[in-house]
């Protein structure tokens, strides 16, 4: 089943109007050439789709060279490019392309190595609009499903996630393992093959640590330890993994009382199928312990693309106080507060009064009656 992405229409007026190149990048196996293969159609534009593993392409995408790029794209009025990482000296000639030719259109997908090398983004300041698509996000389901059943599948998106795949999949069999593939073949991929990694090992370790204190602050000095690598080493794959789409962090919000917890952060997953593979769990919910951190990780993660896909721009926090009191969440827009408390089960629940005192800000609870207008 094709479902239709957030982003696809915006990326289809920007094509046609803004005169700009497009990068649609995102973590591997999250939709980037399908969601290209419906943004061709849908413009209706003489496309050429490169593929740049093909030598052929890649030689003359990497040459600098405008005579040979004109003869690669004489004739089309729109340059689609699959997986551009792997063309070296990408950024460049999309520069030359955009200026020496600029009534071709130009779509490239490209996974996180873009982000990491910084090949594209420094060569075309100015001359691009940057969109990042995820695994699949409960908004984007809700355009192909029912309130009764997105709450039918609920258990099976915060087991299994939300890759593409995963949810086209129907056995449970074959779900797992795609996972264990992605999770052993893909998620590292971008790292290992632009960054320098002493002990790649190290950051499966890493991400395994994380994935059993999701909903949990996390400690570098612990990490440090368990790992056995210094801190600057820890806080570079904790980057790395951010800048892959696999894991994002949540700061302590604070206005500098004394009372408050300022320098921790939270580390969530991006999808809670990868988060799970990593530990080895796919039980059923009745059958874990860990219910409550999957949900956080689920509502927080879709929380997430919902505001992307939307363009806000809001500040994301965790707060705690060093007595105990603690939200899960908080928006801060300008010099508004959103707190929010994320449980799987509860049905009631107060602001801390030491929160109610400081900021008085709006409060809800999130859980299985509302959680859909939170995240839709």
């Amino acid at each position: 089943m094709l479902i239709p992405r957030s982003i696809q229409e915006k990326i289809v007026a920007d094509i046609e109007k803004s005169g700009k190149v497009i990068l649609i990048y995102g973590p591997r196996q999250a939709g980037k050439t399908t969601l290209s293969k419906q943004i061709i159609k849908e413009t209706g534009l003489k496309t050429l789709a490169v593929n740049a593993d093909q030598l052929k392409y890649n030689d003359i995408l990497s040459s600098r060279d405008l005579t040979k790029l004109n003869s690669l794209v004489g004739g089309y009025e729109l340059v689609f490019i699959d997986e551009g990482q792997r063309v070296e000296d990408i950024g460049i000639n999309l520069k030359i392309l955009h200026d020496e030719i600029p009534e071709l259109k130009v779509l490239v997908t490209g996974s996180s190595s873009f982000l990491l090398s910084g090949r594209v983004t420094e060569s075309l300041t100015g001359r691009k609009k940057i969109y990042t698509l995820l695994p699949i996000s409960y908004k984007e389901l809700a355009s192909t499903n029912n309130s009764f059943e997105l709450h039918d599948q609920l258990e099976e998106r915060l087991i299994y996630g939300c890759y593409p795949e995963v949810i086209n999949l129907k056995r449970y069999e074959e779900k797992e393992e795609y996972l264990r593939d992605i999770s052993e073949s893909y998620i590292y991929k971008d790292i290992l093959e632009l960054e320098q990694i002493k002990y790649p090992s190290k950051i499966r370790d890493l991400l395994r640590l994380l994935a059993y204190q999701v909903d949990s602050q996390v400690s570098i000095h612990e990490l440090c330890n368990q790992l056995n690598l210094n801190r600057e080493t820890v806080e570079r794959y904790l980057h790395l993994l951010e800048q892959s789409f696999i894991i994002y962090r949540l700061s302590a919000f604070s206005r500098n009382l004394r009372k408050e917890i300022s320098k921790s952060h939270k580390y969530y997953f991006y999808d809670n199928g990868i988060r799970n593979i990593l530990i080895d769990n796919l039980k059923t919910l009745s059958a874990r312990n860990d219910t409550g951190a999957l949900w956080e990780n689920f509502i927080l993660a879709e929380r997430k693309k919902k505001l992307m896909y939307e363009k806000k721009h809001v500040n994301t926090y965790f707060w705690r106080t060093y007595s105990g009191a603690e939200l899960d969440y908080v928006e801060e827009t300008g010099v508004d507060l959103q707190a929010f408390e994320i449980k799987y089960g509860k049905a009631k629940a107060k602001a801390p009064q030491s929160w109610v005192d400081n900021y008085s800000s709006d409060y809800c609870l999130i859980n299985r009656n509302n959680y859909l207008d939170f995240i839709i």
